[in-house]
């Protein structure tokens, strides 16, 4: 109790000093606050809850954090995230091989995913073209498109792009470069409101958007 009063003390008199006594707590104070959305009076109170946690609880967080970046693996069929050298999905035989599902991140794979509206396979580009920010097409993983659509297994493609003028012109590209391949081109219908990424959109409207997916036209 002495204890957790004394951390709360700490909090409020460090949190607008920012002066740390401890170097290993600054150090955590510094990686923390290096994470998306997170500001140093943030992470600072972070560190402190995680000292007023049971000493396993920390120590299993660190260790997850660990296995995080040095187990994880990307499939090397679909660039998802896996455990394996083939992730679950691409290994289901019961998934439709000739259904490809075009994303830009693995977060729109977990989206898509959590509908249960979809049964085909996926292609996860790890971006979109992005002149602006230096992203062209032989940064993202369109190769793997035209391996799959060589083989003959793909019959249709289906843009599930974010509804931005990155994600049009990211689509449009894979179109002129595939549209003389025998492959049918659809996208996910504009139940997306324009300028709505992926993975923001509502399980119900996501659902419904990939089973009433429209044909693709170069003009859209």
């Amino acid at each position: 109790m002495i204890f957790n009063n004394n951390l709360e003390i700490f909090t409020k008199t460090y949190i607008c000093a920012m002066d740390y006594p401890s170097k290993v707590l600054a150090k955590a104070v510094e990686e923390i606050s290096g994470l998306p959305g997170i500001g140093k009076k943030s992470a600072l109170r972070l560190a402190l809850h995680l000292l007023k946690q049971p000493e396993s609880q920390s120590i299993a967080l660190g260790d997850a954090l660990k296995n995080l970046v040095t187990e994880i693996k990307y499939c090397k069929e679909c660039h998802n995230f896996s455990d394996s050298e083939i992730c679950s999905i691409c290994a289901n035989e019961k998934r439709n091989a000739e259904l490809l599902c075009v994303v830009e991140d693995v977060r729109d794979v977990m989206a898509l995913e959590s509908t249960g509206k979809y049964t085909g396979k996926y292609l996860v580009l790890g971006g979109k073209i992005s002149p602006m920010e230096g992203v062209g097409p032989n940064q993202l993983n369109i190769s793997a498109i035209e391996k799959k659509v060589n083989e003959g297994a793909v019959k249709e493609l289906i843009f599930a792009l974010s509804a931005t003028m990155e994600g049009d012109t990211t689509a449009y590209y894979i179109y002129k470069k595939f549209k003389n391949f025998s492959v049918q081109f659809t996208s996910i219908a504009r139940g997306i409101a324009v300028g709505e990424e992926l993975e923001y959109a509502d399980e119900i409207s996501l659902g419904r958007s990939i089973q009433n997916r429209v044909p693709y036209n170069e003009k859209d």
